[in-house]
């Protein structure tokens, strides 16, 4: 809705657009709480952001001190095409994705500014993603906010030289909103399968426009469909985190499969391969039963440790290896990363240690359990050395 209204009133005058949205939703609330919800609720949604925005732009004082001057006439005609039909909002929509993601902004701030306006996350949730200070956030949005109104880039129809120039940007942001989704930080929620919806709906975006339809592309989607598989087998009934080699597969979505599949088999139609081509066969061969699959996710993540080093990667990779090579010999492997700071660091040393030292186990165990954040995460740990407790067959006072 807002990337609909951008068309017309222009970036320079996006909040605008985005108060429009909001109160659209906000009448929505309003009305369907009396009236119940529509028949058809996008429609009524799109009818009265519609009529608000008719309304705005007849109110003259308004129209006068904030908008006339701000407006190219030949670029704004929105009184004769002002429209919210399918073609004009998934146009204004991939025509957004990228108008955020502006180059006079460096990567960091692109990313958190899509975040904020495309997929309405807080700067909190923002701040978990970078895991940085919410001032900091604030900070570099305001900047970030700044550059996108002084930009002449118009929501319209994109050109080869845009995409290019933004592309990278684009495809990192869906992926870092898919991975909030996910696994999330904030909010105490394990998952937010809304979040994850949200990534592929605008992936997918990407993938029916044939400039943005690329390997790449199709190599995030594909991520993305083989990690949504097996979103409901990683909460139970009591809402606990369930982990992988616990789960129950007949609660995995083998239709997301087969697409993660198509989608893959899409992404080698080319010479590249990205951080996304080995992330999304590492997703592949964990839906799989090969006797041979924690071999082939070690190469992988050894390939994708290599393209970009991050922590998560390192200690995934660890413990692909433990599963190849034994927890004993991981665990030096775990040692030399030196991730002090990290749960996930602590959670993976007391795993390793589980079948050889419970005592010390339990201490990485507990370590991890203050260095969360996640509610759910702690739950987990929790439960994990209260079992190791009841095994240590007194060992443990």
């Amino acid at each position: 809705m807002t990337a609909v209204l951008c068309r017309h009133f222009g970036l320079r005058h996006i909040e605008i657009a985005e108060d429009i949205a909001s109160d659209t939703f906000l009448k929505a609330s309003e009305h369907w709480a009396i009236n119940g919800i529509p028949e058809n609720p996008a429609a009524w949604l799109y009818t009265v952001a519609r009529n608000k925005a008719k309304d705005y732009f007849k109110h003259i004082s308004v129209f006068e001190t904030k908008i006339r001057h701000g407006l190219k006439p030949d670029n704004h005609k929105w009184e004769n095409d002002f429209e919210f039909h399918e073609e004009i909002i998934s146009d204004s929509q991939l025509a957004m994705i990228f108008a955020v993601c502006n180059p006079a902004n460096n990567p960091e701030s692109q990313i958190a500014l899509a975040l904020q306006i495309l997929c309405g996350f807080s700067v909190e949730e923002i701040a978990n993603a970078f895991l940085t200070k919410t001032e900091t956030v604030k900070k570099r949005l305001q900047r970030a906010r700044n550059n996108l109104r002084n930009d002449d880039f118009q929501v319209e129809t994109l050109t080869g030289p845009e995409i290019r120039s933004r592309s990278d940007t684009v495809l990192k942001t869906l992926y870092l909103l898919f991975n909030e989704g996910y696994f999330s930080k904030s909010n105490h929620q394990f998952i937010r399968k809304e979040l994850c919806s949200e990534a592929v709906r605008l992936i997918l975006i990407l993938t029916e426009n044939p400039l943005t339809n690329t390997s790449q592309t199709n190599a995030l989607l594909a991520l993305m469909c083989f990690q949504s598989s097996r979103i409901e087998a990683r909460i139970n009934e009591k809402g606990e985190a369930v982990l992988f080699d616990e789960q129950d597969q007949n609660r995995w979505d083998k239709s997301l499969i087969e697409k993660g599949n198509y989608y893959l088999i899409n992404a080698t139609n080319g010479n590249e391969i990205s951080k996304y081509h080995l992330e999304a066969g590492i997703a592949y061969w964990h839906t799989t039963d090969d006797k041979n699959k924690w071999r082939n996710i070690l190469q992988l993540y050894n390939q994708l440790i290599l393209i970009e080093y991050s922590p998560i990667t390192a200690l995934n990779r660890t413990f692909a290896f433990s599963k190849v090579y034994g927890q004993e010999r991981a665990i030096s492997e775990a040692e030399q990363l030196h991730l002090m700071e990290h749960n996930q660091y602590h959670g993976l040393l007391g795993y390793l240690y589980t079948p050889s030292n419970i005592p010390k186990a339990i201490e990485y165990y507990e370590q991890a359990v203050k260095l969360t954040t996640s509610e759910t995460e702690k739950q987990t740990l929790n439960r994990k050395i209260e079992r190791l407790k009841r095994k240590d067959d007194g060992q443990y006072r």
